[in-house]
């Protein structure tokens, strides 16, 4: 039986980060980024109100350069291609779904993910306004696993989730395995399986060895 494994990027991939913290971190704004970040999780903002003042925050300062190198200096988890590399050699998928920006996740299809779905934010660098219709939210991410699902021949009996926030625990709920990564105790009660700790290998070994 094929499976398809489902990634979230931020707090999950990256270890205690995301993307539009380590894209900050490049421009000297962390300060400012931790403030949205904050008013984010205690719910004064949703995500298209998120992109909207980073988009501002960053501005035209934002280029590919600058993503680049947010990219490969991020604390990602040990042994993410290892994974989806194995993945790939038993004949199953992996996707990483994420509210961060597309041009930040789309670049892990270098790493070996078969698919990536992030926010659609405006070209780099920023001349147009965020569009809250491409910003991406909890709900979106259960709509995109089902679209993978249909491309790839597949069910959400099939799929198993990997997340770490509260953002991730709709798809849990919708999917029949899922693995909470470096989560807190809103995201471990409703998930399958839990793991803490800095290597991806170990927390997808507890899918792969049969226990999910």
């Amino acid at each position: 039986m094929s499976r398809l494994h489902l990634f979230d990027l931020d707090g999950t991939l990256l270890h205690g980060s995301a993307a539009a913290i380590e894209i900050s971190r490049q421009l000297g704004c962390e300060r400012e980024i931790d403030a949205l970040e904050r008013d984010f999780f205690d719910g004064l903002i949703d995500p298209a109100g998120f992109a909207a003042a980073a988009c501002a925050l960053w501005g035209e300062a934002l280029t590919d350069a600058v993503v680049s190198a947010a990219f490969e200096s991020a604390p990602w988890l040990e042994g993410i291609k290892d994974v989806w590399a194995d993945i790939e050699a038993r004949g199953e998928r992996c996707a990483v779904i994420s509210l961060s920006p597309q041009f930040f996740v789309e670049r892990l299809t270098g790493w070996g993910a078969h698919a990536t779905r992030g926010s659609r934010w405006p070209a780099i660098p920023f001349r147009e306004p965020v569009d809250p219709a491409g910003i991406l939210n909890a709900e979106a991410k259960v709509r995109i696993a089902d679209e993978l699902c249909a491309a790839y021949g597949l069910t959400r009996a099939d799929c198993v989730a990997y997340g770490d926030s509260m953002s991730d625990a709709r798809l849990f709920a919708a999917v029949p395995v899922s693995v909470a990564v470096n989560a807190d105790h809103h995201v471990r009660d409703v998930a399958s399986l839990a793991y803490n700790g800095l290597d991806l290998r170990e927390a997808y070994a507890l899918v792969a060895d049969g226990r999910g």
